[in-house]
C-alpha cells in the first residue's frame, strides 16, 4: 500500500494534498504535479511511502531539478513508484522502464521478499548496483528543519516525524 502526499510552503506555512500516483510514469510528471501544486513557485515536498519498507522525499523547487531521497533503495528499485526515484538517482535511462506496465511486479511491491538478493540486485542496462540503504540527497531538507543525519536516522513513521520537523503534522494527518 502506498501513501503520497504533496506538501506546498506558502506563506501562512505548508498545505498538503493527498496525491494519486496512477497517471505518474515518470519523475517528470511527479515534480509537474508538485510544480501545479505550487504557490507561487515555492518550495513543494513530495512524501512517499510504502508501508514500512521505504519512504522518499522529492523537493521541487520553480522550474530547478528535482531533488531526491529514498531510504531504502533496494526496496524501492523493486516497487513501482520508487523505481522513478533510485532510476533517476541510478542514471537509469528513463526509455527503458519509463511505462509502469512494463515493470514486473511479482508482489514485491507490498514489501515481500523478492527473489532477487538485495544486495547483489544490479540494473541490466549499466550493471549499476542498487545500494541497500539510502540513496540521493539527505540534506534537501536542512533549510526546513529536517537535517541530514535525522533524515537518514528515520525509520517508522518517517513522514509524520518530517511533516512534525516541518511544523505541518496537522495538514498531513489531514491527508492521510
Amino acid at each position: 500500500m502506498y501513501f503520497a502526499a504533496l506538501l506546498a510552503r506558502t506563506e501562512d506555512g505548508w498545505e498538503a494534498s493527498d496525491t494519486e500516483l496512477d497517471n505518474v510514469e515518470t519523475l517528470t510528471d511527479l515534480a509537474d504535479l508538485a510544480r501545479e501544486a505550487a504557490v507561487d513557485d515555492d518550495t513543494v515536498v513530495a512524501l512517499l511511502e510504502q508501508e514500512d519498507a521505504w519512504f522518499g522525499v522529492v523537493r521541487v523547487d520553480g522550474d530547478d531539478d528535482p531533488r531526491i531521497f529514498v531510504s531504502n533503495a533496494a526496496a524501492a528499485a523493486r516497487s513501482s513508484y520508487g523505481s522513478l526515484l533510485t532510476d533517476e538517482l541510478l542514471g537509469r535511462d528513463e526509455t527503458v522502464e519509463d511505462d509502469l506496465d512494463s515493470l514486473d511486479l511479482d508482489g514485491t511491491e507490498d514489501g515481500e521478499p523478492g527473489a532477487q538478493d538485495a544486495e547483489a540486485e544490479a540494473d541490466d542496462q549499466t550493471g549499476t548496483p542498487v545500494p541497500t540503504g539510502p540513496l540521493g540527497d539527505p540534506a534537501l531538507l536542512d533549510d526546513l528543519g529536517v537535517g541530514e543525519k535525522d533524515l537518514l536516522a528515520l525509520e517508522r513513521d518517517a513522514l509524520s516525524e518530517i511533516a512534525d520537523a516541518l511544523g505541518c503534522t496537522d495538514v498531513l494527518e489531514a491527508v492521510r
